[in-house]
């Protein structure tokens, strides 16, 4: 059974950085595409950012993130990241790690996602 495990969310004031890291176990990591979403409060689920297989080409999806976020991944240690630089108070949510459980999906056609259950972002003014 697949399973997704995020880590490394907390507090952190505005401008600060975190680096969140997600495993992933029952499946052959580098054979699939990873990415992360978030959820804020009262607000739609939003992809932040994908990236593929084995060319570790990478997708980012929000705008707003876009120059200060980045996403990696580490197959050797079954590892993705997402390093989250300039922290705005307007990132606080809830970071979900997503791995495509379709076999070199490359970050395209209709991903079919298995979702981790999160982790806590919030960043203070």
């Amino acid at each position: 059974q697949v399973q997704v495990v995020e880590s490394g969310g907390g507090l952190v004031q505005a401008g600060e950085s975190l680096r969140l890291s997600c495993t992933v176990s029952g499946l052959t990591f580098d054979e699939h595409a990873m990415g992360w979403f978030r959820q804020a409060p009262g607000k739609e689920r939003e992809q932040v950012a994908c990236i593929s297989e084995r060319r570790h080409t990478t997708t980012t999806s929000a705008d707003s993130v876009k120059g200060r976020f980045t996403i990696s991944r580490d197959n050797a240690k079954r590892t993705l990241f997402l390093q989250m630089n300039s922290l705005k108070p307007e990132d606080t949510a809830m970071y979900y790690c997503v791995a495509d459980l379709r076999p070199f999906g490359g970050c395209s056609g209709t991903p079919s996602w298995r979702w981790g259950q999160g982790t806590q972002v919030t960043v203070s003014s």
